[in-house]
């Protein structure tokens, strides 16, 4: 039986899908805080190990190369490409942007290797729905990209065009501090102007709201300290100026569902900044992926259109349905290069 495995090398996480004989059996995620040293992925995979194991070839994307353990994105490519090459050999395949290649290929053009992730799941919905949106929400980002005609509809492929064409939108499910969210927000009556400091972060406001994080969110917090949500709010309330009993829980949850709002407002910004530039019908579905699923589920709503997760529309039933929309890149760069063997 053949064996792919998908890889989506982050800054932050490594996620590792496995494919037996085309047909998805696991998928999952594992904290690489790569900033804290190269070292932090070879542990990664290692505790990936398990799906690993017998693989006749391994689909490589990347995002890892912006981290800023690297002075620039192609020595970071170089340097990932490079590690990765020793891990897995002749085995490795790195997607190129609709293709692959060898780990020389990828040092040669960075810029097609790198951060081309949002890209792979694009063309793997496109095979099998000609009109979508596609919008991937991760623990740092949003990718928002319109498939028409059979084929993703890019208008760039560089960070800076994408933040640009509303097609990456630099904001994140858990990862992302509440400062970069918002300038104030209300809390008993006031419009409180926050603090520019990195002291609370999307995770603590989700936590706040009552979300359940324990699986997604693998990261230590802004302080240090836990995730329960007493210590989230005692984060929250320091971006007030404030301690966390100089409002109630109520208080300091209306708060938090106003950041969650400015947030959610800034992707459906990026959506109808990209549905502008590429018209397509009323009916053509949003298709949602990250761990932020549920959130586009909302989005969908907001933007009145049907809304199917990444697992649902690969016909994925369950627990494993989940996963595979949690972390979608991983899954879609595996599909591609095993359907691209099959032709």
């Amino acid at each position: 039986m053949s064996i792919t495995v998908g890889l989506d090398v982050g800054g932050a996480h490594l996620k590792v899908a496995r494919l037996e004989g085309g047909e998805l059996v696991d998928v999952r995620q594992f904290a690489s805080p790569l900033w804290q040293g190269f070292d932090r992925l070879g542990v990664a995979l290692g505790a990936a190990m398990p799906l690993l194991g017998g693989a006749g070839q391994v689909a490589i994307t990347m995002t890892g190369e912006l981290s800023d353990l690297f002075e620039n994105r192609a020595l970071g490519v170089a340097r990932l490409s490079e590690f990765l090459d020793q891990a897995f050999g002749a085995k490795a395949r790195f997607y190129l942007g609709r293709g692959f290649g060898s780990a020389e290929e990828a040092r040669t053009d960075p810029y097609a290797a790198g951060s081309m992730n949002f890209l792979a799941t694009a063309e793997a919905v496109a095979a099998r729905r000609g009109e979508a949106l596609l919008i991937d929400f991760g623990s740092t980002t949003v990718d928002i990209i319109a498939i028409a005609e059979g084929a993703p509809q890019v208008r760039g492929f560089s960070d800076a065009d994408r933040q640009a064409s509303g097609e990456l939108v630099y904001t994140g499910l858990t990862r992302t501090a509440v400062m970069g969210v918002a300038q104030r927000a209300p809390l008993r009556g006031r419009a409180v102007g926050l603090a520019r400091e990195y002291l609370a972060t999307m995770a603590d406001v989700r936590r706040i709201l009552g979300w359940d994080l324990e699986q997604i969110d693998l990261h230590k917090t802004a302080d240090g300290r836990g995730k329960s949500i007493e210590e989230s709010r005692a984060r929250l309330a320091r971006m007030f100026g404030s301690d966390v009993l100089q409002a109630t829980p109520a208080e300091w949850r209306t708060a938090a569902a106003y950041l969650r709002e400015a947030q959610l407002n800034s992707v459906v910004e990026g959506a109808y900044q990209v549905i502008s530039a590429v018209p397509m019908s009323e009916n053509a579905p949003v298709i949602a992926a990250g761990i932020g699923a549920d959130e586009v589920v909302e989005i969908s709503r907001r933007l009145r259109r049907p809304c199917a997760t990444f697992g649902e529309f690969l016909g994925i039933d369950g627990a494993l349905a989940d996963a595979a929309t949690h972390h979608a890149p991983a899954v879609a760069v595996a599909r591609l290069l095993a359907n691209r063997n099959l032709r």
